[in-house]
């Protein structure tokens, strides 16, 4: 990948990590509930997860590209009113439910917690949707493909990785802050993927 889309990616992948979702609010609980050391299964498992969404997110897009010259600048167009529309999904979400459920307080076993971040990974089809919405923003189909979902998918697990931990270490004060502004936060991140949606298809 050319160093500035690369650059461009990291920060939108860090931006999206960021944003609330199954696998941060896992880690988020887990931290709370058994401690920063062992939400790291928790993390792993999700790490996991999101390289087997990832690469058949990948396998889709690859596809359309062979099948078709003018696929990229569809998947990019399609992609970005996704974004936007996950984005007005989440301004208008109701606030972070953040109570632990008996599953999560009762996962104690590395395995458990481990299958628990897999799950939560790969559980989602809306994940498919996503990541087949936002790789296409940043492809150059000039330069080898499988190279730069490797590169992709690489940075975004780092990312989601570093993220997640950080969420289960500082889990006693994040979460009462989540509390307190939850839907202002939901917001926030709502106006980002909607900006990312509107931007990122005309980026060249």
């Amino acid at each position: 990948m050319a160093l500035h889309t690369w650059l461009l990616y990291l920060v939108a992948a860090l931006g999206l990590s960021l944003t609330p979702g199954p696998n941060s609010l896992l880690a988020l609980t887990h931290g709370a509930l058994h401690g920063h050391g062992r939400a790291v299964y928790t993390i792993a498992g999700g790490a996991l997860g999101f390289v087997c969404v990832i690469a058949l997110s990948m396998v889709g897009i690859g596809a359309l590209l062979q099948a078709s010259a003018h696929a990229l600048f569809v998947l990019k167009w399609v992609g970005g009113a996704y974004l936007v529309w996950l984005g007005v999904q989440l301004w208008r979400a109701p606030p972070l439910q953040l109570e632990a459920t008996a599953e999560t307080a009762h996962a104690t076993h590395r395995a458990m917690m481990f299958r628990q971040g897999l799950l939560a990974a790969v559980s989602n089809p809306k994940a498919l949707l996503f990541y087949g919405a936002f790789l296409p923003q940043f492809l150059d189909p000039a330069r080898n493909l499988w190279l730069q979902f490797a590169i992709m998918a690489g940075t975004f697990c780092a990312i989601e990785c570093l993220v997640e931990y950080l969420l289960a270490r500082l889990a006693h004060r994040v979460r009462p802050w989540l509390k307190r502004l939850g839907r202002r936060f939901n917001r926030a991140c709502g106006g980002a993927f909607a900006a990312m949606g509107v931007a990122l298809p005309l980026t060249r």
